[in-house]
């Protein structure tokens, strides 16, 4: 028997980063918020009929909006996982199993292509534990380390220096959505709470126990919205999708 497949976006975070004193899945592009404007692409998935918002307890917004799917509500925490662990408990009630599959996208991504979700969902059904989208990475990369002010030449006690370039080939870049067995999540978040530890993604969670999660090439037009400016770069792939 297929799994159900329940959906679920993250918009619980302050947004530190992006600079503004208002929650960045309130930002405005198009005249819509990021929040309405990923509810409409999971919207745009032959899998997806209604979506699970997980918000903060303060937060007085996202009931004022309408989205193109049927929504419901739940209170999420100071850490992320402690969100999507919040949300997980509003999906059992709804009836999940431990055998259905839980979506977990960001608000912050607002440009991914629906064939991208549906490609990360059926991956997923095929998988024990999950997949997620991610993108393999192209540049060179470098590791980092900082010199002493002592050390540096440089006036700037916080300035870098490459250490070493690290092999491009096995290194993908994270995306979202990722798709997991539910009962599978619930059991890594109770680890992460356990041993307290830090995670930035639920596929992280996964790593720590050694169980294998399915990498699913995404687009790179499905980036994220982290600083001001990448407000015009989202912008120019929203008008060339539409």
């Amino acid at each position: 028997m297929q799994p159900r497949i329940y959906a679920m976006i993250v918009a619980a975070g302050r947004g530190s980063r992006f600079g503004t004193d208002t929650p960045k899945q309130y930002f405005s592009l198009q005249g819509q918020t990021l929040l309405q404007h990923s509810v409409a692409r999971l919207g745009c998935s032959r899998y997806i009929h209604s979506c699970l918002l997980v918000i903060a307890a303060d937060d007085r917004t996202a009931h004022t909006l309408n989205f193109k799917l049927p929504v419901s509500y739940a209170i999420g925490g100071n850490e992320r996982w402690q969100s999507v662990y919040a949300g997980l408990r509003a999906i059992a009630d709804a009836g999940a199993n431990e055998e259905d599959l839980v979506l977990i996208h960001d608000a912050a991504r607002p440009a991914v292509p629906s064939t991208d979700i549906d490609q990360v969902i059926e991956a997923a059904i095929l998988e024990p534990y999950g997949a997620i989208l991610a993108a393999p990475a192209v540049d060179t990369l470098k590791e980092s380390y900082n010199l002493s002010t002592a050390e540096s030449i440089s006036e700037d006690s916080n300035s870098s220096y490459i250490k070493r370039t690290i092999d491009r080939s096995t290194v993908w870049q994270a995306q979202t959505p990722q798709v997991f067995r539910i009962g599978q999540l619930r059991q890594v978040l109770a680890y992460v709470a356990k041993h307290r530890l830090t995670i930035t993604d639920e596929a992280s969670a996964f790593e720590h126990l050694d169980m294998p999660i399915r990498l699913v090439t995404g687009s790179r037009q499905n980036i994220k919205l982290t600083y001001p400016s990448d407000a015009s770069l989202l912008t120019a792939i929203l008008d060339a999708q539409s």
